[in-house]
């Protein structure tokens, strides 16, 4: 359902996901109990979501049956709110690339080239690094990796720390760029400007005057790319470990009577 504004909700609170583990499976399709479950708390609230990747990927995702997420949700907010769609309108946009400039990117992108040709892990597909409008996205095994393979890295991550070496040496590497490094979903991490985190997207709400503004992410932990939101000052955060968590915790905090 498309609205025009916000005046029919109750309740002047904003409800805020994440989307990978949160609203659905690591890459995977949304559920109709979610979509059912979110229709019913928007009757109620003003919701958003907060993704890293670019809107075509979400929207993959998040879309149910020919529907436009731009009319699921209120706020759309992809590349952690880089591109950012307010009530199906678009809002202004921000550039990765005009942030760093061309030397120094390609600087970086030489040396995480260096570091994948010498990395030892137990597959290597393609894409495995993706430019996006507001940051830079690594994998070390490849995007174009199999669902089992996604899972089987991720298992196999957990002990071998591959993504979290990579980061700190990233870290101390480009220490004077201005940048973040979050580890977030199955087999990648994101490289972004400093506050270009998902707190980013709190600049487009900040003037709407919400009493509260919540957000569910399942990686809210110290980097993690769901904790820089998770833990700010102006949300309100909640830990969920699933989409059926997540269905879970919206019935017991805002849809039982």
């Amino acid at each position: 359902m498309a609205y025009t504004d916000f005046s029919s909700r109750p309740s002047k609170k904003l409800v805020l996901f994440d989307v990978d583990g949160t609203l659905t499976p690591a890459r995977q399709d949304v559920t109709l109990e979610v979509i059912e479950t979110l229709a019913a708390l928007r009757k109620k609230v003003v919701i958003g979501f907060v993704g890293g990747s670019d809107f075509v990927k979400i929207s993959e995702q998040l879309t149910w049956k020919g529907s436009d997420v731009r009319d699921d949700f209120d706020y759309a907010f992809a590349e952690n709110g880089l591109t950012a769609y307010k009530l199906g309108k678009e809002l202004q946009s921000q550039s990765f690339i005009k942030f760093i400039g061309e030397e120094k990117y390609k600087k970086m992108v030489n040396f995480i080239l260096h570091y994948l040709a010498d990395l030892d892990v137990p597959i290597k597909r393609g894409t495995f690094i993706e430019f996006r409008n507001g940051m830079i996205n690594v994998s070390p095994i490849g995007r174009n990796a199999t669902q089992k393979e996604r899972d089987e890295f991720a298992e196999y991550d957990k002990t071998a720390r591959v993504r979290e070496t990579f980061v700190k040496v990233m870290r101390e590497k480009f220490a004077d760029y201005g940048l973040t490094f979050s580890i977030g979903g199955q087999i990648s991490f994101d490289v972004f400007p400093n506050g270009w985190d998902k707190t980013y997207a709190l600049r487009h709400v900040e003037d709407e005057g919400f009493e509260e503004i919540h957000f569910f992410g399942d990686k809210t932990t110290k980097g993690g790319n769901d904790y820089e939101l998770f833990a700010d000052p102006r949300t309100i955060g909640h830990t969920v470990t699933s989409p059926s968590d997540t269905i879970k915790q919206l019935k017991e905090l805002f849809l039982e009577v």
